[in-house]
């Protein structure tokens, strides 16, 4: 399934967002994610099925100064 993460297209075997965080290499608590503008909580990415073409932005803190 081809989906745009973060601004780049990639093409994905996970079929739910908590699939495309593992497959990513995403770890950790602190982060959020959007499907198609619309923040999805983290009790809900087990069961947030992802559909070709979805614009996900995966946001997370950056330490800095």
């Amino acid at each position: 399934m081809r989906v745009t993460v973060n601004g780049e297209t990639r093409e994905v075997a996970a079929r739910d967002l908590r699939g495309l965080l593992g497959e990513m290499e995403y770890e950790g608590k602190h982060m959020a994610v959007a499907i198609n503008y619309q923040v999805v909580p983290r009790a809900r990415w087990p069961e947030t099925a992802l559909n070709d073409g979805d614009q996900i932005e995966i946001i997370t803190p950056r330490q800095g100064g």
